[in-house]
């Protein structure tokens, strides 16, 4: 076994697979932990890494390659990669290598591209804070999701959800959602939406092949029930597709919270890991529009504002929500990073 690798370059790997490990997928863990050591067979994806222009951790390098690698196993090449992701064999090493040797440029390439998630599992912490909304206003919402991706969380009205015992949603939906829930339940209130509406730089089409592919390719292979669901949601956005604009989600935001806002509406704002994505300054057009808008709102016209996020130390995900006109600001959960589990502070 090769040990020569750069840990300028290879660094970002073994660190998220101790993040992956503690999250629950050893395999994942297993599969950074080989390509931290076989990574100076694939020079091109290496050099990629070592001269990365932006934060590694935000950028979410790691899973970028550990998704390239998903892709190829998917498509079953090379073999061996093929047969560790089907578990016939646990020679981590062997199987990384021989797919960073023949596959040097198709991860590469694959990992120049923003991730995309759409983590059908996170609509279940957004979905329990719309019902801390919805008990305070009393009025359906106006949704409005900066990076959407294929859309699928703005349909999170039509999935069906267990928030620690409490059914929410719609229960007849093919998407349920049940995320491992500690703290006292949510209090039970609709999840009512009256419209929907989303923004991305790149959005998906639910029924293209290839986006199909790429979503699931994200999907944590020791996580099968997740790729299920996802296939599910997928169908679901064939039936319902979700109004998504393709452009900057700061531009995007400061002219939909522009516009005029029907009274008898709960306008909301949320987004799930997105903000990682951001450049500063686009970062500080979206936190003043927010709060441009929010000092605008009124009873009959509030805001929310629902964030799914790291932490800057990126240490935990909190779930936080602001309503306006009050302005308070509450932590109402901790959460896994793709929902699996819910740690309700209410």
């Amino acid at each position: 076994m090769n040990m020569m690798v750069p840990n300028a370059a290879a660094g970002e790997l073994h660190r998220q697979a101790r993040v992956a490990r503690r999250l629950g997928s050893p395999f994942v863990a297993s599969v950074l932990e080989a390509g931290h050591r076989q990574l100076f067979l694939a020079p091109r994806t290496s050099a990629l890494i070592a001269g990365w222009p932006r934060d590694p951790s935000a950028s979410a390098l790691a899973m970028r390659f550990n998704a390239a690698l998903h892709a190829l196993a998917r498509r079953g090449e090379p073999a061996a990669l093929r047969a560790l992701y089907a578990r016939e064999h646990d020679d981590y090493d062997g199987a990384i290598g021989a797919a960073l040797a023949a596959s040097d440029d198709f991860i590469a390439h694959w990992m120049q591209d923003t991730p995309q998630t759409n983590e059908v599992g996170r609509a279940a912490a957004i979905g329990a804070a719309l019902m801390v909304v919805r008990r305070k206003f009393d009025l359906p919402f106006e949704l409005l999701e900066l990076g959407s991706s294929c859309g699928l969380n703005l349909n999170l009205a039509r999935y069906g959800y267990d928030l620690g015992g409490v059914l929410a949603g719609d229960m007849e939906s093919p998407v349920h959602v049940v995320p491992l829930w500690t703290g006292p339940a949510p209090f039970p209130a609709p999840i009512e939406v009256a419209a929907a509406r989303g923004v991305d730089l790149n959005p998906l089409d639910a029924g293209d092949a290839a986006t199909r592919e790429r979503l699931l390719s994200y999907v944590w292979a020791d996580q099968p029930g997740r790729a299920r669901r996802l296939e599910r949601a997928l169908d679901l956005a064939l039936c319902h597709p979700p109004r998504i604009d393709r452009q900057d989600a700061a531009s995007w935001l400061v002219e939909r919270l522009a516009e005029p806002q029907d009274s008898g509406r709960c306008r909301v704002v949320f987004h799930s890991m997105v903000l990682q994505y951001l450049s500063g300054e686009d970062r500080g057009t979206v936190l003043r529009a927010i709060h441009g808008a929010g000092a605008r709102a009124t009873a009959e016209r509030p805001l929310a504002w629902i964030g799914f996020e790291w932490t800057p130390t990126r240490s935990e995900v909190h779930l936080t929500l602001t309503c306006w006109p009050s302005g308070e600001t509450r932590r109402l959960a901790t959460c896994h990073a793709y929902g699996n589990w819910i740690d309700w502070l209410g």
